[in-house]
């Protein structure tokens, strides 16, 4: 006998699941826009779609107050949630930047250059991106692009073929440039990398 139940029951209540799922209407989603009805409480809304949005991932005021303007919640309404939420701390600017920061050092080689204009996009801006991104020093972000170049960097033939050499640094520059950092910093990177490898 297998793992599923093989009772007329069981098939039957199966059945009558995927029908109620067919015809049935289906209550809205907590936070949703069919929860903005004359009858609903705004703040209730409001509130539901913030933790929604918490619940999936980290976010900034900046991601949360958009979100709410989105799901047409009020600019009065939408103050006063986020201010609340942020005196419990449930919204930090300040530890969501030092995560963000960490988290796309960490997962993706970002520079910090490209890393501030992530922080921006999400409302982090001047001092509390500055102070995230001091926890990457100068020496974190040149060992991130090595180990990066010396994952990407593809053995060649022949060493001595320049024109395939010429090629590899371009694209290797071109990758660490897509990834923030400054091109005569990445073409440093990638012939030093090169060169240990010959």
């Amino acid at each position: 006998m297998n793992g599923f139940s093989g009772t007329p029951g069981a098939a039957t209540q199966r059945s009558a699941r995927r029908s109620a799922r067919k015809s049935g209407p289906r209550a809205p989603t907590p936070g949703s826009p069919a929860d903005l009805t004359p009858e609903a409480d705004p703040h209730e809304v409001a509130r539901a779609i913030v933790l929604r949005q918490l619940s999936m991932a980290p976010r900034s005021r900046h991601q949360l107050h958009t979100k709410l303007r989105e799901r047409g919640v009020s600019e009065e309404v939408a103050a006063g949630i986020l201010d609340r939420y942020e005196e419990v701390q449930l919204i930090d600017d300040a530890e969501f930047a030092r995560m963000y920061v960490r988290s796309r050092a960490q997962t993706r080689s970002l520079a910090r250059s490209a890393i501030k204009r992530e922080l921006a996009e999400k409302g982090i801006t001047g001092e509390l991106a500055e102070d995230a991104l001091l926890q990457r020093t100068d020496e974190d972000e040149r060992s991130a692009a090595e180990d990066l170049v010396r994952r990407k960097a593809r053995p060649l033939a022949d060493p001595g073929d320049r024109a395939s050499r010429d090629k590899q640094v371009r694209r290797l520059v071109a990758m660490l440039g897509r990834k923030g950092y400054a091109p005569s910093f990445a073409f440093s990177i990638v012939k030093d990398v090169l060169d240990q490898q010959e």
